[in-house]
């Protein structure tokens, strides 16, 4: 026996139980009685088992029946998900969306596809909270969840990005001019990072198989990276920062990247989908956009 046999004649069975009519499940399928009820004969001939009684009166599903069926009624299920997804997916994308995002990651990498999206699709509302707190995988009810961190936040995920960190000071200061060759000449400036509870932090330095860890001092810490990338540019010190955010200040000379033949930490952003197994086609479209326009991104490399 062929599974492939069975697939139209589950989705008879299923209609039949449901019904638990020939002539109503012909109806509800568009077929006639006659071939509902020459289907579930064959089936019950190639299962080898009793799957409904039948009288003039009244169908009764057996209790072998009664277990198939809810095998019947998942496939019968995702045939329609399928089909429904097919039907939204030709039709212009419409409906709300909602979002939530770390501040700095959304702001810069996730608001221009929004952008461009909202732009494209007039009949899309979307929802976006941009907010540095951990995600509450129980309570929020977004249909989207953009992370950053160095693993998977849950086992279904979609990566989208690697984030490179590195070291930034404007052109003028001190550490920019003496052309530092070398990590274990850093730990004599000063160092703009993010706010903790130590003043110093061991920064982590990788090129090729030499692996360092150098202690520096923080007299000014922020939490904030926009406003350590704004105090490097005036000249406060020598700022730890992801390279997206650093990138267009490189780009205008108002920063230098320190060391730049040396990785640092590297991070990745996921993309969590609330429902994963059946996502609207809304929340499809934009999660095939939004890792399209960040895997042509040149502003997450070192």
């Amino acid at each position: 026996m062929q599974p492939l046999e069975n697939i139209t004649a589950m989705m008879v069975f299923a209609r039949v139980v449901e019904t638990l009519s020939f002539t109503e499940a012909a109806k509800s399928l568009g077929l006639s009685k006659s071939f509902i009820s020459k289907e579930i004969a064959q089936l019950e001939i190639r299962l080898g088992v009793k799957l409904l009684e039948r009288t003039t009166r009244r169908i009764a599903v057996t209790e072998v029946g009664r277990a198939w069926y809810q095998y019947c009624a998942r496939a019968l299920q995702e045939v329609q998900g399928a089909d429904a997804f097919i039907r939204d997916y030709h039709q212009q994308p419409a409906g709300n969306l909602s979002i939530i995002a770390p501040v700095n990651f959304g702001r810069h990498c996730i608001v221009p596809t929004l952008n461009a999206f909202v732009a494209q699709h007039i009949h899309v509302q979307v929802d976006l909270d941009l907010t540095d707190r951990p995600v509450d995988w129980q309570q929020d009810r977004y249909d989207l969840a953009i992370v950053v961190g160095s693993t998977p936040p849950v086992a279904a995920f979609h990566p989208l990005s690697s984030i490179a960190w590195g070291l930034f000071a404007a052109p003028d200061y001190p550490a920019a001019q003496a052309a530092i060759s070398n990590p274990q000449q850093l730990p004599r400036h000063d160092y703009l990072l993010f706010r903790g509870a130590a003043h110093t932090l061991a920064l982590p330095f990788r090129q090729g198989k030499q692996k360092l860890n150098i202690d520096v001092h923080s007299r000014f810490r922020i939490n904030n990276s926009e406003a350590l990338l704004s105090a490097a540019i005036a000249g406060a010190g020598i700022a730890y920062l992801p390279c997206y955010i650093a990138r267009a200040a490189q780009q205008q000379q108002r920063l230098v990247r320190l060391l730049p033949d040396w990785q640092m930490d590297d991070y990745h952003s996921y993309l969590i989908v609330r429902q994963p197994e059946q996502p609207r086609a809304l929340v499809a479209t934009f999660c095939q956009q939004l890792q399209a326009a960040l895997a042509s991104m040149d502003c997450f490399s070192p």
